[in-house]
């Protein structure tokens, strides 16, 4: 049997919407945080004069959510907010900050018993199960950062022991440079993806989230992420901003979820000789995405904040966590895009699941390979005690 790529592409699409968040799950996500939105807003914070902010940031702000893998078990959704308050950080201190938010749900009856300890960034809000699906609303107060006019950088809070202190952020300007990336892709699919999810929770085309529609480039991204979870739950896994980022980098707006994988896996296999010092294609030298210095340290920009290397820490342990990125491209290309000789549907199918979830792979694996026909057969009648095919006389 060989793999027709237009049906393992479609297939791809279908798992990674199942590893997706569900549109009716998105949208209690999305009143849930809107309440503690309400909530935070209504609260009295000194200094604060100006209008707050809670808004949605990372994977479930850019469309590539993937339920989580711990202990090989799916686990909830983690929804991560910013509530961002009109201060700029020379105007209070970090945990006076941090202070505030945490005070300010432990006012609430419901959010007080879903609070979980202090985190090193956030306050989380831990959500029950319902339907087998929980919740895990990470809130992280930020303030304005205040060096550049008209700026969207953040500073945020972040504890290391009993120290406080700022970090730098931009979750705006990171979701409007990912936007600019998948502007094309998404042109193309809104329509079309609109039309089919409204059937569900929603009541109309327009009353759809520009949220929930999918493209190559954001399907790919889920994809890697859910493999990485699978198949490299280790110390140096890696992180979903470096994976995110040069996969926007590197899309090229292809049409359908193979291509834009393939494309996107390609280029990164490009950039391992740098793991052994070895100069990379020059195309790819001069987008500067993955660089190695003389002195051994990585750096990939982020794409809003160019002082900010997401690879501060790949020259460490013997460019450890480096060396573990480049492995796991490898996995990719030979896990999910060489498989078009696969002769054998049970083989396919546990290595699939293996790599995917068995749960996303056995539901529509029936794109690939289709069930087998039922031959009718006649019917095996057994006689116990035959008639004699005489007359006694």
């Amino acid at each position: 049997m060989t793999i027709n790529i237009t049906k393992y592409s479609k297939f791809l699409d279908q798992v990674a919407s199942e590893i997706d968040i569900p549109p009716g799950k998105y949208q209690d996500a999305v009143d849930r945080y809107q309440a503690v939105g309400r909530w935070l807003d209504e609260g009295e914070y000194p200094g604060c004069s100006g209008e707050l902010n809670i808004y949605p940031q990372g994977s479930f702000r850019l469309g590539t959510v993937v339920r989580p893998i711990r202990d090989g078990i799916e686990a909830s959704y983690d929804i991560d907010l910013v509530f961002e308050m009109p201060l700029r950080k020379d105007q209070s201190t970090p945990q006076a900050v941090k202070s505030m938010v945490g005070d300010r749900l432990r006012e609430h009856d419901t959010y007080r018993k879903l609070l979980a300890p202090e985190g090193r960034r956030c306050w989380t809000l831990e959500y029950a199960e319902q339907d087998g699906v929980g919740f895990h609303l990470d809130v992280l107060p930020a303030v304005l950062d205040g060096r550049r006019l008209l700026s969207t950088a953040l500073a945020i809070t972040n504890k290391n022991g009993s120290a406080y202190s700022w970090s730098a952020s931009d979750p705006r300007g990171y979701g409007a440079w990912f936007d600019g990336k998948n502007e094309a892709a998404f042109a193309r699919a809104v329509v079309e993806q609109k039309q089919n999810i409204q059937r569900r929770p929603f009541l109309s085309i327009d009353k759809v989230p520009d949220q929930l529609v999918r493209t190559p480039l954001q399907r790919s991204i889920q994809l890697m992420k859910r493999h990485r979870d699978l198949r490299f739950s280790i110390d140096y896994a890696p992180i979903s901003i470096i994976i995110t980022t040069l996969a926007a980098h590197l899309y090229s707006n292809e049409a359908d979820v193979y291509s834009a994988l393939s494309g996107i896996v390609g280029k990164l296999q490009a950039h391992a000789a740098l793991v052994e010092g070895k100069a990379i294609d020059h195309s790819l030298a001069a987008m500067g995405l993955i660089r190695r210095h003389p002195d051994g340290t990585w750096y990939i920009d982020n794409p809003v904040n160019s002082a900010e290397n997401f690879a501060d820490r790949w020259h460490e342990d013997n460019h450890a966590r480096a060396r573990a990125f480049f492995a796991w491209v490898d996995a990719l290309q030979k896990d999910l895009l060489n498989i078009q000789g696969e002769a054998n549907p049970r083989l396919l199918k546990e290595h699939l699941g293996w790599v995917l979830g068995t749960a996303a792979v056995s539901k529509h694996l029936d794109i690939l390979v289709p069930p087998a026909p039922v031959i009718d057969t006649p019917p095996r009648i057994h006689i116990t005690s035959p008639a004699k095919p005489w007359r006694e006389m």
